[in-house]
């Protein structure tokens, strides 16, 4: 590639042409000849007469110009020009763009992507195989080499992880390489332990050039409560002066949409890593908080999940008598208060206070008695989801309760009267607690020796109690029992609440059993001793954008994992929970420390900025045309061939013809008409263009990905997908219609809706996709759902309802219950059956209406599941490995029975009908 200043050639030896544009001037000043004069007397004749037709002695100057310019042009623009070059690059052989694929690279992903694009079109240039990869997510086996066309169509795929790159894994990764290969490596600016190591490899391999962004890298630490207040740390790499930031608090309101509930601002001063604050909020709002973020950051790293330790729980206190003056050490709240004082709200008082102030836990202390509207207004209580934790004593061993039947807030009956071991009155000693089963919330918590029990309520033998019992004695006898009761819980402590019964209030481990059962919280992330036997199931988890989304099914994580707290593929942050427990599993933990990174002077170190290169051809061809159809015009008027109105007129229709696109203009409507004419001889998907550059191309892909699957798999065989225009495009030819929702989407014309009923009501299906399945469900809680809503207003939209179990789409094809796309979501909403549909007998679904459902409506983002590029690669991830590639299955089998559904109807519903027929047929 040549170049002049900001201006390039690919193939500049065309350029010698240019050499011939002064023959070529004199070639056609010679055209026509000039006249040659005769003297001729009988000339005399002809004077007088006037010539009609004049013809030029010579070319006119101009016109030379004009045709000069126009080969000019062609010549130019044959030769490749290009405005804007990018820099030629060094190398040849392989090349791997390897990105660092962390939560750090969010921040700017774009950018990296741009600038890997950019480098894949200078290596398709030099013809060089590429491998792309993510330290995040390698491929097995190495670096897979390919042409760089073929990674282009990948590279939309690539999306950030929420946890640091295994440098350890990438030095064994590289060293798996079968040959030698320069290397462009897309950091994402932090330094880790393991940098130098993989650096060493890949220099053994070739060269490498770092590409890193100077903007600095932020970082939030989780939030600790201290003080009534909750202290919040953010860190920061690679900038050095002063700025402002803010940190949000999100969380439901009470319609539980999630907000922004409060803002901290936070500034770092001049050359400073760190900005702390603290913000106080009411236990109510504080108790709502779902994480904390930086205000304007898209990354993983910037944004902390809250758990337990956050979210103080209220506990409420009452004992059945007042404390004695100066023996506190026997009241029967004293080694409560002492346990959960510094985790918990504490509230005391009456219990009809106590049940308005709602709080998560009740404590009955030696409380036998209840009036039966105490009673009704506790069981009320625990089965919308309250924790009632009870405690023995004297009164209630001497009491009738239990004894006969078990009453709703026992979880056992008791005998009378309760035992004594260990006393001055008994023969035995006391007794030490067995090791907790694997069953219970107990499990794996030391038991101190001292710890030991001299008197208890004894439960009476009955089938449910070994399922009840979760903590015993070392003879077996139940030191605590649980049983459900609703949402909620009852739990029975068969020793008094102080020191009265057993040595168990005295020690720690009264401390930790309140904590597994999620009576109080704690301040500071749980140990690995702590959670030891315990197993932990992701609830929501974060994406490398610091976005929360749905668990799914992802498999349980052991607690001593989980408290190491090392974010990879197999333990992602996210929030986790054990029964009643949450613990938080963020990308920053505590005591994490960010640096930017330091690389050798033996790397050269560039920015992420791209150069944005221009062609010139097409505009310089073009302008060659313009130019020549110009000299025809030009040339038919010389010759007078322009006056006349049969010369006007043909030279109109020769000006028509030449102009781009005149083809076109002589048959308007022609694509159009092409286009329904493809409709209606071959069955075609379509979907509704909303405006959105980007989002069109993905719903083209999708649907592309969804017929190549229908031509595999089944007789139907769907041509390449169309987009319509709600307000021109006939859409009857279009039996499906993928309608994605986007906030800024314009509502269409009135006589566009009587379009779409009218498109609904002869048998077709539209498919509303409002592609936020992984922050909302149906309904108006996200501004997509909120959208819907609106444009679906004018619409003939029958009643909805979840997809039943037994409606007809769940069995077109594949037999389905779940229909994930990229995301993973069960709100999918059809037309409701009739209310007198019945199940018929001996048939496993109900006598459904024989219509097509007219609208689907989710949230999954289909098309982005089906979505494949022209070498039918797969454009966008679904979840992770084999779970996700099994999502994107379920995806295309959700499609496949969407199509089979409108183009066969409810078919397979006629099955109810066939006990009646074989009736018949028999009689």
């Amino acid at each position: 590639m040549w170049s002049i200043g900001p201006l390039a050639f690919t193939t500049p030896w065309l350029l010698l042409g240019l050499v011939a544009l002064p023959a070529l001037w004199w070639l056609l000043r010679a055209v026509p000849p000039a006249p040659i004069r005769r003297r001729f007397p009988a000339v005399t004749l002809l004077l007088g007469l006037r010539d009609e037709e004049t013809e030029s002695d010579r070319t006119p100057w101009w016109l030379l110009l004009l045709r000069c310019l126009a080969v000019a042009a062609l010549i130019v623009g044959f030769a490749g020009p290009v405005l804007n070059p990018r820099d030629a690059r060094e190398g040849a052989g392989p090349l791997l763009i390897l990105m660092d694929g962390s939560w750090a690279s969010a921040q700017g992903w774009g950018l990296r992507r741009d600038k890997a694009a950019e480098l894949l079109d200078v290596a398709r240039q030099a013809g060089r195989p590429v491998a792309v990869a993510a330290l995040t997510d390698l491929s097995a086996g190495g670096p897979e080499f390919q042409s760089a066309e073929a990674w282009a169509e990948r590279l939309p795929s690539l999306a950030p992880a929420a946890w640091m790159p295994d440098d350890a894994a990438a030095v064994d990764w590289v060293r798996g390489a079968a040959r030698d290969f320069d290397t462009y490596w897309m950091s994402d600016g932090l330094a880790r332990a393991g940098r130098a190591d993989l650096l060493a490899a890949l220099e053994s391999r070739g060269t490498v050039t770092a590409f890193e962004s100077g903007a600095g890298r932020l970082a939030l630490r989780p939030p600790a409560f201290e003080d009534g207040a909750i202290r919040l740390d953010a860190m920061r790499a690679g900038a050095a002066v002063a700025r402002e930031i803010t940190l949000r608090a999100i969380g439901p309101d009470p319609a539980g949409i999630e907000r922004v509930l409060a803002e901290l601002p936070l500034s770092f001063e001049g050359d400073g890593t760190r900005a702390e604050g603290a913000l106080s909020v009411p236990a109510e709002l504080r108790n709502r908080i779902r994480r904390f973020e930086i205000a304007g950051t898209r990354s993983a790293g910037a944004v902390s999940l809250t758990d337990d330790a956050l979210k103080r729980r209220q506990v409420a206190l009452f004992a059945a008598r007042e404390d004695r003056e100066g023996t506190e050490l026997l009241s029967p709240l004293h080694y409560l208060r002492q346990a959960l004082e510094p985790t918990a709200d504490l509230i005391e008082g009456t219990l009809d206070d106590i049940l308005l102030a709602d709080p998560d836990v009740i404590a009955l202390a030696d409380v036998a008695q209840l009036t039966p509207l105490e009673s009704d207004e506790i069981e009320a209580w625990v089965e919308e989801g309250g924790l009632l934790l009870r405690f023995a004593g004297p009164r209630l061993a001497a009491s009738d309760v239990a004894r006969d039947e078990e009453p709703a807030l026992m979880p056992v009956r008791l005998r009378a009267g309760g035992r004594s071991v260990g006393g001055a009155m008994s023969w035995g000693a006391p007794k030490e607690l067995r090791p907790f089963p694997e069953d219970s919330p107990f499990h794996g918590l030391a038991i101190p020796e001292d710890v030991t029990v001299t008197s208890q309520v004894v439960a009476q033998p009955d089938p449910a109690l070994a399922d009840r019992v979760i903590a015993a004695l070392a003879d077996g006898t139940p030191l605590v029992t649980r049983k459900a009761l609703g949402q909620g819980q009852v739990v029975l402590f068969h020793v008094t609440a102080n020191a009265e019964w057993s040595s168990l209030p005295l020690s720690g481990l009264f401390v930790q059993m309140l904590d597994r059962l999620a009576v109080s919280t704690r301040p500071v992330q749980p140990t690995a001793a702590e959670l030891e036997g315990t197993t932990w199931e992701a609830v929501r988890v974060l994406d490398g954008f610091g976005v929360e989304r749905d668990a799914g099914a992802l498999a349980g994580v052991d607690g001593t994992a989980l408290a190491e707290g090392i974010a990879g593929p197999a333990l992602r942050p996210g929030l986790y929970a054990d029964g009643e427990r949450r613990v938080a599993l963020n990308v920053i933990g505590p005591e994490d420390e960010i640096a930017a990174t330091e690389w050798p002077a033996s790397v050269p170190v560039e920015g992420l900025g791209v150069t944005r290169q221009t062609g010139l051809k097409g505009a310089l061809l073009a302008a060659a045309l313009l130019a020549l159809m110009a000299d025809v015009v030009a040339t038919l008027w010389l010759a007078g061939r322009l006056t006349g109105p049969r010369q006007g007129a043909a030279a109109l229709l020769a000006l028509v013809l030449l102009a781009p696109g005149g083809a076109e203009a002589q048959q308007p409507g022609g694509a159009g008409e092409a286009r329904a004419i493809e409709a209606t001889t071959e069955t075609v998907l379509a979907y509704v263009v909303t405006g959105d550059a980007a989002l069109d191309r993905i719903s083209a892909a999708g649907l592309r990905g969804l017929s190549l699957t229908l031509a595999r798999r089944t007789s139907v065989e769907p041509e390449e997908p169309i987009g319509v225009d709600l307000e021109t495009d006939e859409l009857a030819f279009y039996p499906l219609l993928y309608w994605p929702v986007t906030e800024t989407q314009p509502r269409p014309s009135p006589e566009a809706y009587a379009e779409l009923n009218q498109y609904l009501r002869t048998g077709g299906m539209i498919l509303f996709d409002t592609r936020d399945a992984d922050i909302g469900r149906f309904g108006t809680g996200t501004p997509n759902g909120r959208k819907l809503q609106q444009l679906a207003a004018p619409l003939d939209v029958p009643p909805l309802e979840p997809v039943p179990e037994d409606h007809v789409l769940t069995r077109t094809f594949y037999l389905l219950q779940d229909f994930p796309g990229r995301h993973d979501s069960r709100d999918v909403w059809v037309e409701a059956a009739p209310p007198d549909a019945e199940q018929i007998e001996g048939m496993p679904f109900r006598d459904l209406n024989d219509g097509v459902t007219p609208v689907v409506i989710g949230g999954n983002d289909w098309a982005a599941a089906w979505a494949v590029g022209q070498n039918g690669q797969y454009l966008f991830p679904v979840g992770r490995g084999y779970g996700g590639e099994r999502q994107r299955e379920y995806a295309l089998r959700f499609g496949i029975n969407l199509v089979m559904h409108v183009l066969t109807g409810n078919y397979k519903s006629d099955q109810v009908h066939v006990p009646a027929l074989l009736d018949r047929l028999g009689q």
